[in-house]
């Protein structure tokens, strides 16, 4: 169901395995995790995304602006999505 919770992420360096756990925790189960990192595409640590990957969830990093728009196609297709966004 469409949900909004607080992601208590202030930056692209809080993101961290804690803070991704919110989504793994997602019923039903996320297939794609949109996180915008504010103005900018910002690189995230291998092993976050390697984990994610192994819980079944693929994550697609993009600066806010585009997550929102790529969050609102997949949505458009039906498909389990959830986004983590920063605000620019």
């Amino acid at each position: 169901p469409r949900s909004i919770l607080q992601w208590n992420v202030g930056s692209h360096r809080d993101i961290s395995l804690e803070s991704l756990s919110l989504f793994r925790l997602l019923e039903p189960h996320v297939e794609i995790l949109v996180l915008g990192t504010g103005d900018r595409v910002e690189r995230l640590h291998p092993a976050m995304l390697k984990q994610m990957r192994e819980c079944g969830i693929a994550v697609e990093v993009q600066d806010t602006p585009n997550a929102c728009a790529t969050f609102n196609f997949l949505m458009s297709e039906k498909r389990v999505v959830a986004a983590g966004l920063i605000p620019p």
